[in-house]
């Protein structure tokens, strides 16, 4: 089984047309996952055979506003759902933060390519932040990186008004799962005034899909929201006892 991971912050309108749209499209091919939209833009997480994820792509970059977007794919174990069925649903935000000056729309934090990763990792005056939750950094990150210990993302402005400062720490480099959380936390970031922000470009999903297990800096597995709970350093599924599944099982159904 193939998992596609995809998003892109884009204005939208026509919400529910695009709804229907695509569920039709994605139960047709007997997809299943969860595609989220908003005004701001599309993100989603669909499993299913090569073929028919990639007859989905093809139809859904038709539309010029998803031209070009970035797909992640890792993998499952045979007989494993990964999703237990297929939701489409509109929302206030594709990922929550709450805070409305956070717009990727407007500004985001550099991209760094995953190549030039372990070389801002190197650098001593770059204060590496991960932006996941606290039972994700748990099973796996970067060595070193700072763990905002937060329970979901909507905490994490409580966690930069505590632990950062736009005049002690210049230049921020973040990281997530597959992009998206660094998107809305970059915009946050640069909206208080912090004046350099990079960010991972694809995230962690990325990174592992492009660096060597040689040159990765990549410790333990990394969490993902479906049944798989985890995938490994080669974006397999990992082998994990965690009681962590719970939360991904509940996410994935």
């Amino acid at each position: 089984m193939i998992v596609a991971a995809f998003y892109r912050f884009v204005s939208l309108e026509g919400l529910e047309a695009l709804r229907s749209r695509f569920e039709a499209l994605a139960a047709g091919l007997g997809l299943k996952g969860t595609i989220l939209l908003a005004e701001e833009g599309i993100n989603g997480g669909l499993c299913g055979a090569r073929k028919a994820l990639d007859a989905f792509m093809a139809a859904l970059v038709e539309d010029q506003r998803f031209a070009g977007m970035p797909v992640r794919l890792s993998t499952a174990a045979p007989g494993n759902p990964v999703f237990q069925r297929l939701k489409v649903r509109i929302k206030p935000e594709i990922v929550s933060l709450g805070r409305p000056e956070a717009d990727p729309l407007k500004a985001t934090g550099q991209r760094v390519a995953p190549a030039d990763w372990n070389a801002l990792l190197d650098r001593s005056d770059v204060q590496v932040v991960d932006v996941r939750n606290a039972y994700e950094t748990a099973i796996g990150g970067f060595p070193g990186a700072l763990d905002p210990d937060t329970e979901r993302f909507r905490d994490f402005p409580a966690f930069v008004e505590e632990a950062l400062s736009p005049h002690a720490h210049r230049e921020v480099a973040l990281y997530c799962t597959g992009g998206i959380r660094c998107e809305k936390a970059s915009a946050y970031l640069l909206s208080l005034g912090f004046e350099t922000v990079h960010q991972l470009d694809g995230g962690v999903l990325n990174y592992l899909a492009s660096v060597s297990a040689q040159e990765s800096r990549w410790r333990g597995d990394c969490f993902v929201f479906d049944q798989r709970v985890a995938v490994d350093g080669q974006l397999r599924e990992a082998e994990t006892d965690s009681p962590l599944g719970a939360i991904s099982r509940s996410t994935a159904a």
